[in-house]
């Protein structure tokens, strides 16, 4: 299920795009540490939560803090998920594990679609201009 991007691709990726893979790779590595403690392969979880924690480090370090309000609440929501992830790895609790999904999940869910949003509004205002300079180009032959 991994995905493997080359150093081209990944340098071609906007930071919102980057964003969206790094919560991709989040919820990857929660559910194989899920995977992990029902087989009772502590060393595998504990890596994979380890991996989660290290994502939503960076995560949390490539907020934008003049973003306002919004920023502050993310910051908030990943060191209490990763808190929690400390918690499950020491008590090796998949109910834990399973609420800082759902909690990703969410946030992935509404970036994507955001992240769609912008990509349509930005075609269609690539589209408004070429029909523009269309149009310009046009008018001044006559």
């Amino acid at each position: 299920m991994r995905k493997i991007i080359s150093n081209k691709a990944l340098h071609e990726k906007t930071s919102q795009e980057i964003t969206s893979l790094l919560y991709e790779a989040l919820l990857e590595n929660l559910e194989m540490a899920v995977s992990a403690l029902k087989d009772k392969d502590y060393l595998i979880a504990n890596v994979k939560m380890q991996k989660s924690n290290d994502i939503l480090f960076r995560l949390g370090g490539g907020l934008n803090y003049e973003a306002g309000i919004l920023a502050d609440q993310l910051d908030h929501l990943y060191n209490y998920l990763s808190d929690r992830l400390i918690q499950a790895n020491y008590k090796k609790d998949i109910l834990i594990v399973e609420e800082v999904i759902r909690h990703i999940e969410k946030i992935y869910k509404a970036w994507n679609e955001l992240l769609k949003k912008t990509k349509e509004e930005s075609h269609e205002l690539k589209i408004v201009k070429l029909q523009k300079v269309a149009y310009e180009k046009n008018s001044a032959f006559e």
